[in-house]
């Protein structure tokens, strides 16, 4: 369906991510339609040319053209749209969202969801320190991973549409997970690594150190800079695989402290070269 230029797409909230989303589809030429609560960001959308159309209202036309609509929300916010609002979507109508958590939102939405509407979940593994539409881009995907995290309700047609619209994106990785496995991953890319870097940035408040920190410092914390209400909300949706992700790198971290403690140079240098070839698999081709 994505590659019908003719098909209409909406776009629910329009900050940074539903920004950028919109920024690389007009370029293919698709109609875009955006719904979110700035007055401000729909008209930053309109000069900049990123969207056809935008509302800070429910417009019953604009949700109830749309072919594709994607929902960049939070994920309790998103439930309770789709609580609400269901009513107004065209029958064939195909959803996808942009949230970070999974199991707590797929199979709600699917069991509360019109027969006629399909959702399939999935998530776009990039981001920036910044919020908001202005701070959109159409390079943020690039290099980036994409996964869908289809269900037994999902169709084939719906499950590929989901992962041509990754690949239209220009996300290098463009995979499929359940939402358990979604999860789990999840929790320890990137969750984990947001707990550790807020730990980090907060347990010495010691003045005046951005003076003589180095890059090392900078690239540990970039992702300190954190938007608290979401990554909460986060975090507290995957709580379970959070807290045993937490535990496996506190057991780690212990046993590299027992080393120093010892002196224990060689066991150092074998995690020290374990984590270096396990790093060299990350880095972006």
């Amino acid at each position: 369906m994505i590659v019908d230029v003719s098909k209409k797409i909406l776009i629910v909230g329009l900050g940074l991510l539903g920004g950028s989303y919109a920024r690389v589809l007009k370029r293919f030429g698709f109609h875009i339609s955006a719904i979110t609560l700035e007055q401000d960001a729909i008209d930053y959308a309109l000069r900049e040319g990123m969207i056809d159309e935008g509302s800070t209202g429910l417009d019953e036309k604009m949700i109830g053209e749309a072919d594709l609509v994607i929902f960049a929300l939070y994920p309790h916010v998103f439930v309770e749209w789709i609580e609400r609002n269901q009513t107004l979507f065209k029958s064939g109508a195909l959803l996808t969202d942009v949230t970070g958590v999974k199991r707590s939102i797929v199979y709600k939405i699917q069991e509360m969801l019109r027969s006629d509407v399909e959702f399939v979940a999935a998530h776009p593994m990039a981001g920036r320190e910044v919020s908001g539409v202005e701070n959109s881009t159409d390079r943020m995907f690039i290099g980036a991973n994409y996964i869908v995290t289809p269900t037994e309700r999902n169709t084939p047609e719906a499950v590929e549409t989901c992962l041509e619209l990754g690949k239209l994106l220009g996300f290098a990785n463009v995979t499929t997970l359940s939402p358990e496995e979604h999860d789990e991953m999840i929790g320890f890319l990137s969750q984990l690594t947001h707990c550790i870097a807020v730990t980090l940035m907060t347990c010495n408040d010691k003045e005046h150190m951005e003076k003589f920190t180095g890059d090392s410092f900078r690239d540990l914390t970039r992702i300190a800079r954190i938007n608290d209400l979401m990554w909460s909300e986060l975090f507290l949706a995957n709580k379970d695989v959070l807290l045993d992700q937490m535990n496996l790198f506190l057991k780690q971290f212990n046993s590299l402290k027992t080393m120093l403690e010892n002196e224990d140079i060689d066991g150092m240098r074998a995690m020290m070269r374990h984590s270096t070839e396990r790093r060299a698999l990350f880095d972006k081709k």
